[in-house]
């Protein structure tokens, strides 16, 4: 399954990676055939000039207008034993979690939090550009995360393309496309990488596949969007306190749409079954699977 054989000298910290495209603006033509159609990540600058949102959303904004909703926090740890792997690890209000965040919490997160239910608040500061893609208006999710958080390595179950919308201080994304996967150590019923893989500083010698890991890095700062295609996988670094919200439009091609109707069905209730069943057992078993691959 995976590239081991080939000598390489490249230094031990370093990934083949290079700047994700940057553009101003774009049009919708451009878009459809510059990027939607190669599947090309692609980072635009004034996506959301219109928005009141590119004005006002900052983490000072978020408290003030909706710091009193309730909001499910996930850890970035790994879930162990029977605990389901997308379970929420506690909820507070949104202005208590972010005063965490102010004070050094990096392992928290908010993930895909649906605004449309969870921030009424917001509803109105955004609207969906016209670049080419059909959103599903009903699933705009917010993620949130304090300053040295890690998303570990995954892609989407949905197989949707990404527009994501970035607001407040530096965020990296590492982006590499589905054509990586045998070089990516994935987890068996899973959609992510090995969790204890270090993608900013690879070890070569433990996983030797990365060294054939060929992808890009979109550097984003406040205001910026980023295009993801389906499959894409991406490993997520607040180098400070940050938020996005995730545009999705789901797939129409046949073969995204049946990869997403095999991941949602199959995929992922075979796991959460099994957690329940076997608990660390089955974790255990999947790293041993994907190390002796």
């Amino acid at each position: 399954m995976f590239d081991n054989h080939l000598k390489d000298d490249r230094p031990k910290n370093r990934l083949d990676l290079s700047p994700t495209p940057r553009v101003p603006n774009i049009s919708k033509e451009d878009f459809i055939k510059q990027h939607k159609i190669k599947q090309k990540p692609v980072i635009i600058e004034q996506a959301t000039n219109a928005w009141p949102a590119r004005q006002t959303w900052n983490i000072e904004y978020l408290k003030k207008t909706a710091g009193h909703n309730l909001v499910p926090l996930y850890d970035s740890r790994p879930s162990t034993g029977h605990k389901h792997q997308h379970a929420a690890e506690i909820r507070m209000p949104l202005r208590d979690y972010i005063e965490l965040l102010e004070n050094g919490e990096k392992n928290l997160r908010l993930f895909c939090y649906n605004i449309l239910f969870g921030l009424p608040e917001l509803r109105n500061d955004f609207s969906y550009p016209d670049i080419g893609l059909k959103f599903f208006k009903k699933l705009p999710v917010l993620f949130l995360a304090g300053k040295g958080a890690r998303v570990q390595m995954h892609f989407d179950v949905d197989m949707a393309d990404l527009l994501l919308c970035h607001f407040g201080g530096q965020k990296r994304i590492l982006l590499f496309p589905p054509s990586q996967t045998r070089n990516m150590y994935r987890v068996p019923y899973s959609f992510s990488s090995l969790y204890d893989i270090d993608f900013e500083n690879p070890d070569y010698d433990k996983y030797p596949a990365l060294r054939h890991l060929q992808g890009e890095v979109a550097t984003l700062q406040n205001n910026d969007a980023l295009y993801i295609p389906p499959g894409y996988w991406h490993y997520v670094i607040y180098d400070e306190i940050s938020f996005s919200m995730t545009l999705r439009a789901f797939p129409r091609k046949p073969a995204n749409l049946l990869a997403m109707i095999r991941n949602l069905v199959i995929t992922r209730t075979v796991d959460g079954l099994m957690r329940k069943i076997a608990g660390q057992y089955w974790n255990d078993r999947n790293r041993r699977k994907v190390l002796n691959q």
